[in-house]
């Protein structure tokens, strides 16, 4: 299984971004499926997630400002930043539970290679 995130880039303080994430492989089924950014020399932290049924959670620091969705036909995760800061500076990571064996929900975590998100001031 393999996540391929796109959509990273440079963007002046107060605009948006899209990103894309797209799961492939022998997948069974995907359960939960995040976003998560990683500041130089911390922890990764979630940034929003949402449920094979459409739960939705974010990040206190991203709350009303993004907007998190998933195509589950297509495997792909998608997070709109809008009114994006400097301190949103950091690299994205898309992260997945799949599950590769039919008939069986045993899921394994799988992270995206991450795509950095720079905000200029």
């Amino acid at each position: 299984v393999q996540l391929q995130a796109s959509g990273g880039g440079l963007v002046q303080a107060g605009g948006s971004l899209s990103l894309a994430c797209v799961a492939s492989g022998r997948i069974y089924i995907i359960s939960d499926m995040g976003w998560y950014r990683q500041f130089p020399g911390e922890q990764r932290e979630l940034v929003a997630s949402i449920t094979s049924g459409g739960t939705i959670s974010y990040a206190d620091s991203v709350k009303g400002r993004s907007t998190i969705s998933r195509d589950n036909a297509k495997n792909t995760v998608y997070l709109r930043m809008n009114n994006l800061k400097p301190e949103d500076t950091a690299v994205y990571y898309c992260n997945a539970g799949v599950a590769t064996t039919p008939g069986v929900r045993s899921y394994r975590n799988y992270w995206g290679q991450g795509t950095q998100v720079t905000v200029s001031s």
